[in-house]
């Protein structure tokens, strides 16, 4: 009979992480037809329309204290993302993880220790609680995984 994992691996405390994850800041799908995924998120979920950005394809929506984006598939940001959804596809475009403290060097450390590269320069992008600093990095599977600051 084999033991299952230990739910609760030992970190040293050289290798603790140096921010605490708070939430799941917002996730964004890439969808086929807005209107009709704001009808079901809105209408049938109870979401709320948070911000919209037209020249991006993009719609905020406020699930909680979190945001849904939905981005069209062939807007500026959803085509980045590749095909839609299926067997060959993919439909969520990243997880946004809400951390703190955000500290750009501490963070990139870490993920070099761990081999996890980090994608481009931080940036200054909206989330649940407005606009904060924002890195990228992907999972071991390819899932991009935001790590967002506190709202400036």
């Amino acid at each position: 009979m084999t033991r299952p994992p230990d739910p609760s691996p030992v970190v040293s405390a050289a290798d603790a992480a140096p921010f605490a994850v708070l939430r799941i800041d917002h996730v964004v799908l890439r969808v086929r037809d807005a209107a009709r995924s704001m009808a079901f998120y809105c209408d049938v979920l109870g979401c709320t329309l948070e911000k919209r950005r037209d020249d991006l394809g993009l719609v905020h929506l406020r699930a909680g204290s979190s945001l849904i984006d939905l981005v069209t598939h062939d807007g500026k940001l959803g085509s980045q993302g590749g095909a839609l959804a299926g067997r060959e596809g993919r439909n969520v475009d990243h997880l946004c993880l809400r951390i703190e403290p955000f500290d750009e060097a501490a963070i990139r450390a870490r993920m070099a220790r761990h081999g996890v590269p980090v994608h481009g320069e931080v940036q200054n992008n909206f989330g649940a609680e407005g606009n904060g600093p924002s890195i990228y990095l992907e999972d071991p599977d390819g899932n991009g995984v935001e790590l967002k600051g506190p709202a400036a």
